[in-house]
């Protein structure tokens, strides 16, 4: 697979929302071909439709999907971890390819941290990063971190890329995302941040090649 050429380096959460490139949670009768798709684009992903359709089951916002013109060109699966996750995520005992449901949060429940499993694009699809990070912006999400552990070269690319780091934990090879709000006074906040002009739209998208990019460890 081709990598992604990265032009610009910018936090996740400042990538640009342009572009016709849309984001939406995956839908129910979509999921054997995201099982398909899981296994073809992303290296390491042998996940079956039965075990994906479990996660969507438990939250059917988890699987994020690009799009164009109705057309599928990839997408990203997430854990949205509860507190007992992130601290079950740092110790090593999180094992994201079979989690324990228990460790992730309920549909009505403030996430605290999210895990990104795999992320698959073809062509333009991975042009609509930033309306990904955008929806990770809602209420429920706003204040988790993001974490991630690179398989590929493309993958530890993009991490570079969108402000990843490696943190030192229990878990081999963890990168985390810190939200920019958690990074500055609390009187600021995310609010503040797109004030500021350092929100979603305040810089421009990261550049990627047409080709294809996958990152993922299961």
């Amino acid at each position: 697979m081709e990598s992604p050429t990265l032009a610009a380096r910018h936090d996740f959460d400042t990538l640009s929302t342009a572009g016709r490139i849309e984001v939406r949670p995956a839908k129910h009768v979509e999921i054997p071909d995201i099982a398909l798709m899981a296994r073809t684009m992303v290296p390491g992903v042998h996940i079956s439709e039965q075990a994906l359709l479990q996660h969507y089951l438990h939250d059917d916002e988890c699987i994020l999907m690009f799009a164009w013109e109705g057309r599928l060109l990839g997408g990203m699966a997430f854990l949205y971890l509860n507190e007992r996750g992130l601290e079950a995520l740092l110790s090593g005992e999180l094992a994201p390819a079979h989690p324990d449901f228990n460790l992730l949060a309920n549909r009505d429940e403030q996430v605290a941290a999210i895990y990104i499993w795999a992320i698959g694009a073809t062509g333009r699809g991975i042009a609509g990063l930033g309306k990904m990070s955008a929806f990770l912006r809602r209420p429920r999400y706003v204040n988790a971190n993001c974490f991630a552990q690179p398989s590929t070269v493309a993958g530890r690319d993009l991490m570079i890329a969108t402000g990843f780091r490696p943190i030192a934990s229990s878990q081999p090879d963890l990168w985390c995302y810190e939200r920019p709000w958690k990074r500055l006074p609390a009187s600021l906040g995310a609010a503040g941040l797109e004030a500021t002009g350092l929100g979603a739209t305040g810089l421009g998208a990261a550049h990627f090649q047409q080709g294809s990019m996958s990152n993922a460890r299961y």
